[in-house]
This record gives C-alpha cells, structure tokens and sequence, in this order.
C-alpha cells in the first residue's frame, strides 16, 4: 500500500482541486451546504450498496465522493469563517482520543460492552440531555430503532438474555392479533410497530443488523421478480395476465436458478 507521505500529497492535491474549482466552476461556486445536503445523503447510500455488494472498486469509487463532499463542507464552512478543514481534524481527533480514555487513559477496560458503555456515559458528560440524543431524526424509521436500542443498552437497559426478547416478540405478536380481531385499524398500526420493534431488538440481540438482513431479502426478492418477468417475457407472456399459481410456479423455478 502506499506510504503515508504519498497519500498526504494526494490529500493536498484534492484540496487544491478543490480550491480550483470553488473559484473557477459556476456550479461549484453556487453550491451551499443545504444544496449538497441531497447529494450527500445520495452518495452515502450508493456507498452502502457497494459495500453490501462487497464490490471493493465501487467502495473505492464511493468513499472518494464522499470524501470530496466532506472536503466540501469545510472549504464552504471556511468562506464565513466558521470553521475550516484544520477544525473539522481537530474536533473528531480530539473526541476520539476523550472517549477512548482505555487507550489514551487510565482506563481499564475488559469487553466490546464496557467500552460501548464508557461511550455513551462520556457522551452525557459533555452534555447531552439524553442517551438518545445522538440519534438523527431524519434516520430511517429501522436504523433508528436499532441505534436507539443500542443506545440504551449501552448504560445497562437491557434483556437479559435472548428467550426474554423472543417472549416479547410473541408477546407483541399477540397484541397485534388482539387488535385485529377487534378490526381497530389505529391499534393494529400501533401494535405492528411494537412488532417491529422487538423483531428488530431480537435481532440485535443475535448479532443481526436487521437493515443488512431486510436489504439483502430486498435485493433477493428484486432478483427473483426480475427472473420471472424474463420468463414470462421469453414465453410472450404478461405478469398481469397470469394467476397465482402460473406466477408462483416462476417464483419457484427462480429459487432454483438464482
């Protein structure tokens, strides 16, 4: 790999690149940190599906837009003299050297868990009102489940072991049949999020991050939808014009040669 003398060099070249086309490019010099806002969410996402493909080159391709747009932000954020890229180093070196007092301290630590723990403890020392503080709002209703959870855990708000969160599961299964046999449309709505969110706990709790897991049964699914439409595409037929059984019959040959 190379030295770190010759990734510097590269780093201070896409700074100057991008000094460049800050002051040279009429769409780089129009941008905003709201107008970049989409793009980075955009870019965060393909950077996801390349690492759930394990497709190293696109990882590769991603991490360096990514980059470009954090570089962005701070030569953006430096025009005003709010902060700048030097801030941006020093900020996150020097939080990451406080929560880790087991590496730069006297710390002592044994576990994963206890170093989770230490974590959120420091972070509520800093000032956060609360242990879920940290977590976004705009995140997606699932990542943010489990981050809460994890959240939570981390100062000790935990089951104690798998069999109690799989009663709950069933537990919330039950309510929610409780309130479809009632037909009560806001309570089942309610229940069916209690589901999820045991499901997603238990989950947790196995090791399982349930946003990978559902994204990989996404990718399944498309993959063998796709394989029908073309087999039935080959035979000059239409999806909407076959039943149940002719479709599932597709759907099985797919499991077979997918």
């Amino acid at each position: 790999m190379h030295s770190r003398e010759a990734t510097l060099a590269s780093f201070s070249k896409l700074l100057d690149i991008m000094d460049e086309l800050r002051a040279k490019c009429p769409w780089d010099k129009k941008q905003t940190m709201a107008s970049l806002r989409h793009l980075t969410i955009e870019e965060t996402y393909e950077l996801a599906d390349a690492i759930l493909a394990d497709d190293k080159q696109e990882v590769k391709k991603e991490l360096g837009d990514l980059l470009l747009h954090l570089i962005f932000y701070a030569k953006i954020g430096s025009e005003t003299a709010a902060f700048d890229l030097k801030d941006v180093i020093d900020a996150i070196s020097e939080k990451l050297i406080y929560r880790h007092p087991h590496i730069y301290g006297d710390v002592t630590v044994s576990s994963e868990e206890e170093v989770k723990q230490n974590w959120e403890k420091l972070k509520l020392k800093e000032g956060n009102t609360s242990v879920l503080g940290g977590v976004p709002n705009s995140l997606p209703a699932l990542i943010k489940a489990m981050r809460m959870q994890e959240k939570a855990a981390g100062i000790g708000f935990e089951w104690e072991n798998n069999k109690q969160v799989w009663a709950k599961v069933q537990e919330e299964i039950e309510e929610f049949n409780e309130a479809q046999e009632q037909q009560d449309q806001a309570a089942m709505e309610a229940e069916f999020g209690d589901v999820l969110f045991a499901l997603i706990n238990y989950a947790r709790m196995q090791k399982i991050n349930p946003e990978t897991a559902l994204e990989k049964t996404n990718l399944k699914f498309k993959k063998r939808f796709q394989y029908i439409e073309q087999e039935a595409s080959k035979n000059e037929q239409s999806l909407s014009t076959m039943d149940l059984e002719e479709m599932l019959r597709l759907w099985n040959k797919a499991k077979t040669a997918l």
